[in-house]
């Protein structure tokens, strides 16, 4: 490979890991060749899983380490457990310029205290926020904070709209960035004191990386009309739980009323590719991966839940995050 991109993995965290991750590395490595996997573990066990697999010594490299930060720890006793865990070692390496991007489904606190403690903030960027995919009827939308932040002021909510626009030209590069706020209502006087100030601080200095929309509802989330959604991490995190616990009662009602009588299994194998398509659309697995933005260097917190394909996701949103120069998009148009 000729400069490859290089990925730095945390092998141990999440759920059912290692195995998981590194089943999501080999699904990832059979789309994209130009990869190269900086992984973080206990090779004993990690070295049998790769073996399972089709990558060669060619594309990874294991760091040995047996040493992981559990989802039980706190985000303070996580940074007091050494330098030596699968989380610290693998943003070292981002640090150091060994890898281009950072991924982890291990304990996000953790992630975001060791993150700052290795990295540097974007100059000019006073906050980082937590931004993810999230799916529309046109295609998808970015969505921050969804957490990071309990309270932000305007120059945080103005810098998470320059950092999402960013984000969003590096994984669609031929679309716009639209950009709006989200509120408990679309007219212009509606909002607390800090999204009015942020609406007139937009509506007055145009960015020629995005074009701000306005105010969006909660209800029209999904309709298309704006691909970058904005608010801070308290509104954001609620409101993407909600999202996520209602594409899972759709799914599983949908699922049960299809198989709650013999017509209703008829009717599923008949329209069986519409449900397919259904499915995919509500499946969180496929648009997993949440960008720590704001940082100097690209970190992805894959969901600690998810499985090899949801892992293997987040990758790719490490690989697209890379080629779309994220991070020289945000600096070329900061305030």
């Amino acid at each position: 490979m000729i400069n490859p991109i290089k990925i730095a993995v945390d092998a141990m965290g999440g759920e059912n890991s290692p195995n998981k991750v590194i089943k999501g590395i080999d699904i990832h490595y059979s789309k994209s060749k130009e990869v190269f996997y900086n992984i973080f573990g206990d090779e004993n066990i990690i070295i049998p899983l790769i073996k399972k697999t089709k990558l060669t010594n060619k594309n990874f490299k294991i760091i040995n380490t047996k040493n992981s930060i559990k989802d039980t720890d706190s985000p303070l006793s996580a940074a007091k457990k050494g330098k030596d865990t699968s989380m610290w070692l693998s943003l070292e390496s981002l640090k150091n310029n060994d890898s281009d991007a950072m991924v982890s489904a291990g304990n996000t606190g953790a992630l975001f205290v060791i993150a700052k403690l290795n990295l540097n903030m974007i100059e000019k960027i006073d906050k980082p926020a937590l931004s993810a995919l999230w799916p529309n009827k046109n295609g998808m939308n970015i969505v921050l904070d969804l957490g990071a932040n309990i309270e932000c002021n305007e120059k945080n909510l103005v810098d998470f709209s320059l950092m999402g626009s960013a984000l969003h030209k590096s994984l669609f590069e031929n679309e716009d960035s639209r950009v709006a706020l989200l509120n408990i209502g679309s007219e212009e006087l509606k909002g607390n004191n800090t999204i009015k100030n942020t609406y007139q601080i937009l509506s007055e200095k145009k960015n020629p990386l995005f074009e701000f929309k306005g105010y969006i509802e909660g209800n029209h989330i999904m309709d298309g009309n704006v691909n970058v959604i904005v608010t801070d991490g308290f509104t954001g995190n609620i409101a993407l739980k909600t999202a996520e616990g209602t594409a899972n009662f759709i799914s599983s009602e949908l699922k049960k009323a299809l198989n709650s009588s013999f017509i209703g299994k008829i009717s599923s194998l008949m329209n069986l590719k519409n449900l397919k398509k259904f499915k995919s659309k509500l499946d969180p697995r496929l648009y997993n991966g949440a960008i720590l933005l704001g940082l100097d260097k690209p970190v992805i917190k894959s969901h600690g839940s998810t499985d090899e394909l949801g892992f293997a996701n987040s990758l790719n949103v490490c690989e697209k995050t890379i080629r779309g120069n994220l991070i020289d998009k945000i600096k070329k148009n900061i305030i």
